[in-house]
């Protein structure tokens, strides 16, 4: 699978609000996954840990209340997506997360994923 094709499923599964098939289908057992410093979440590496650190995240919502998902922009082994979500934590008042994600892939895989917000 070439990258953009990796590009326009992921973005096509996120749309559907479907991130942990995403994950499944499209990332490379030994993927990595970085958040920005300022968030003090360590890197994780591995589809298990990425699929337990999604499932932390999503136990942390109380409500969902729209996504939307940019059209990806596509170099080389590399793409980007813009990604708005629009939810209330549990104990908190609704608030939008507005962030923009890097990939890197091998062709087959995502390998790799940071997240800038």
């Amino acid at each position: 699978m070439k990258t953009e094709q990796i590009a326009s499923q992921l973005a096509a599964l996120l749309r559907q609000g479907q991130f942990e098939s995403a994950q499944r289908e499209l990332f490379h057992p030994s993927v990595v996954s970085i958040e920005p410093e300022k968030a003090n979440i360590p890197p994780v590496e591995g589809i298990e840990a990425i699929l337990a650190k999604g499932a932390q995240f999503r136990e942390s919502v109380a409500a969902w209340h729209g996504i939307a998902v940019s059209q990806p922009v596509v170099a080389s082994g590399y793409f980007s997506i813009a990604l708005k979500v629009d939810l209330t934590f549990k104990g908190q008042e609704p608030s939008t997360m507005d962030e923009i994600i890097v990939y890197e892939t091998d062709g087959e895989k995502i390998t790799k994923e940071v997240f800038y917000y």
